[in-house]
């Protein structure tokens, strides 16, 4: 018997040739398996018959029953509809059909008692209901009960795929043979420890639940099931890799840590920077190579860890580099790290794509030569010209900004391959840390330095803007600086925002006794450069800016960030704006711009902002409001396939549930070579097998 992952749709009853192709473009259905795991993303429930007089304006369906009054078909040609009454006896709903007109007519009746099911819309003085479902009522027929509601495309329904069709596929699909006998893919103490419905019964349940609770137990079953696999196969690999990759040993710590340690550092390390140190430097020491996250938030001091972890590397013989995502971050990281390097004697270079050939061509010669110790740089250090002598740890900044295929680049710069530091600014919830960055160890900078004070966030309207320039004149009269954020480089009707062109002129004509520098990515790179210098260099006060300032732009000195149209912003990008100032010993603040008027989630979203300073409070909120977002693909490292059911902004208790199991699993058979193990391993390679090797990618 062909197997449901391998027969085509088009030969499920109801489908054939045209519908399947339809489907295949429209919402990826191209075989029975893809259509069984095409889950409804909500339900409905069928079993209450309401009453016209019962209708109000926030009801997302209703069910009626009662009878239509009269049809009266409107319009000519394309603009052609049906309109008719339909009455239960309280009171009475219009019905309107824009597609179909003819068949409707001929099919539905006045005087027979229907049952009709949609959503009321409000219109001038009464209510209307769109393209109801409409059935001939049977007083002995089953209560209909709780009802799958899928995602359509606006096509499929132009091309009569409507809900009711989608649910009649998957009932027929439903009763076939080989549903019944969907092969259990959990191991036995799994189902029983768990509690965990059969796999071919929560495949019926959440498609046609019989109840809620039956609904609840088909969803954990599944979203446990999905979440299972992925930890396994996170946690398989991290054991492969350990065993197959044993790493550089670089146990020496020398005089290039300690006298930087000693004699260059000219501030304390936080007690939290030197946890982060101590297990880099174990992880370095420990013969395996190094996979670890770095998280800390904006001025918590990743780049000092940095610099000192690429010391151990240079004290062993070894070579460092530090790849970042723009030229302004990377030239950020040199301009900070080559002064201090310089007092130990460290050769340091930076490689970029405006890196002149000549001097390409001097770094090139000593990287091979090993006369180079650390190099930084943006892509180009990943280029085939790029060859290292030793390369002994690789650090990546802001490493979601890479993708995939790019970091492995990087990764295979050495013929042992390096220890890797991976870092970022945007701090990672506990649920996506396990799962996207579930193969790497991780290290968190939870202190900011000493005498740094939490920016103060604040947000104003358009009726306060006198009041926030008066208040921006104020601070650059103390001496400091002021960035101003907007979100779009040229206007835009459509989206109603403040274009920066506009916003310059006016900041410029508002404080004409100070100098404004601005910034945005259409800017050719040495003028934008010569902009930011002028900001750097304090010769302006005001950088008028879009986001390429988001990330990388180090000026302790600037006091205030004014973001306009802060609500076209989501939590993490504001957040990182945020980050850019607080970074003296100054008080700072942070200005929110918006309308009044804006969305309930939108204005909560701002309020989050104005409540917290803590980053991974703020991480939090934006994954419940935005999901984890597309984790697919080169882009993202970490799910390599779409979850299908669960939510990691949702279910954090259950991803854990399913790492302890994982773990538990491999605990007893490392090598899955038990039928049992064999059996998940194989289940494991249907799933996996199709993407990319995401253990070899740090």
């Amino acid at each position: 018997m062909p197997s449901l992952e391998n027969t085509d749709i088009k030969y499920l009853h109801g489908v054939g040739p045209k519908r399947a192709e339809l489907l295949g473009k429209e919402l990826g259905i191209f075989t029975f398996h893809d259509l069984l795991y095409y889950f409804p993303f909500r339900y409905v429930d069928r079993s209450k018959i309401h009453t016209v007089s019962e209708i109000t304006g926030d009801m997302p369906y209703i069910q009626l029953r009662g009878r239509f009054i009269n049809f009266t078909p409107q319009g000519e040609g394309a603009r052609r509809r049906l309109q008719a009454l339909f009455t239960d006896g309280t009171g009475t709903v219009e019905v309107v059909w824009f597609n179909r007109v003819r068949s409707i007519q001929e099919t539905y009746r006045t005087g027979v008692e229907y049952v009709i099911f949609g959503k009321p819309s409000p219109f001038q003085n009464h209510y209307s209901i769109i393209h109801p479902e409409v059935d001939v009522f049977k007083p002995d027929a089953e209560p209909q009960g709780l009802r799958g509601v899928y995602s359509l495309t606006e096509k499929l329904q132009n091309r009569s795929v409507s809900q009711r069709t989608l649910q009649r596929l998957v009932a027929t699909l439903l009763q076939s043979e080989a549903v019944q006998r969907v092969p259990e893919t959990l191991p036995r103490q799994l189902m029983t420890r768990w509690k965990l419905m059969p796999l071919n019964e929560a495949l019926v349940a959440i498609h046609v639940p019989a109840d809620v609770p039956t609904l609840q137990r088909a969803q954990f079953r599944l979203k446990f099931e999905e979440l299972f696999f992925l930890e396994l196969n996170i946690l398989k690999y991290i054991k492969g890799r350990t065993a197959q990759l044993p790493g550089l040993m670089l146990a020496h710590v020398g005089d290039y840590f300690n006298n930087f340690y000693h004699h260059v550092l000219s501030f304390p390390l936080t007690d939290a920077q030197k946890r982060v140190i101590r297990e880099i430097r174990h992880d370095m020491a420990s013969g395996r190579q190094m996979n670890r996250l770095l998280q800390g938030d904006v001025g918590s001091g990743k780049t000092i860890v940095a610099l000192m972890s690429a010391l151990i590397a240079v004290d062993n013989g070894y070579q460092a580099c530090i790849m970042a995502p723009t030229e302004i971050l990377a030239t950020q990281h040199y301009e900070s790290i080559a002064p201090m390097a310089a007092r130990i004697g460290l050769s340091v270079a930076l490689l970029t794509g405006s890196t002149r050939k000549r001097e390409r061509d001097d770094i090139h010669q000593r990287l091979t030569a090993g006369t180079l110790h650390i190099l930084i740089g943006t892509h180009a250090l990943i280029e085939d010209t790029v060859h290292f002598r030793n390369l002994g740890l690789a650090i990546i900044d802001e490493q979601h900004r890479f993708g995939v295929a790019q970091r492995a680049k990087l990764w295979r710069k050495n013929h042992t391959p390096p220890h890797v530091l991976v870092m970022t600014a945007t701090p990672i919830p506990r649920t996506l840390a396990m799962t996207v960055y579930g193969d790497l160890d991780v290290s968190v900078i939870d202190q900011l330095p000493p005498g740094r004070k939490p920016v103060t966030t604040l947000m104003r309207y358009e009726k306060d803007r006198e009041q926030m320039y008066r208040f921006v004149g104020s601070e650059i009269k103390k001496g400091r600086q002021v960035y101003i954020v907007y979100p779009l480089i040229e206007e835009s009707e459509k989206l109603d925002l403040r274009a920066l062109e506009d916003g310059y002129h006016t900041v410029s004509e508002i404080f004409r006794q100070y100098r404004v520098a601005y910034v945005h990515g259409r800017m050719k790179p040495a003028e934008k450069d010569y902009q930011m210098q002028l900001f750097v260099t304090r010769q302006a006060q005001i950088l008028v800016a879009t986001t390429v300032i988001e990330v990388g732009v180090n000026v302790p000195n600037a006091s205030v960030m004014v973001i306009e149209n802060a609500e076209r912003f989501g939590l993490s990008q504001l957040h990182q704006l945020r980050g850019r100032v607080g970074r003296g010993a100054d008080q700072s603040y942070c200005i929110l711009m918006t309308k009044y008027q804006i969305a309930s989630e939108t204005r909560h979203r701002l309020e989050v902002m104005v409540r917290t300073t803590d980053g991974f409070e703020v991480a939090e909120e934006d994954l419940r409001q935005r999901g984890p977002g597309d984790m697919e693909g080169t882009q993202q490292s970490g799910i390599p396939f779409t979850l299908r059911i669960a939510n990691l902004a949702q279910d954090g208790q259950i991803v854990q549930m399913a790492r302890d199991a994982a773990q538990e699993i491999l605990a007893a058979d490392p090598q899955l070579t038990t039928d049992e193990g064999r059996r998940l391993d194989a289940h494991l390679h249907r799933l996996f097998d199709k993407n990319v090797d995401w253990s070899q990618i740090s």
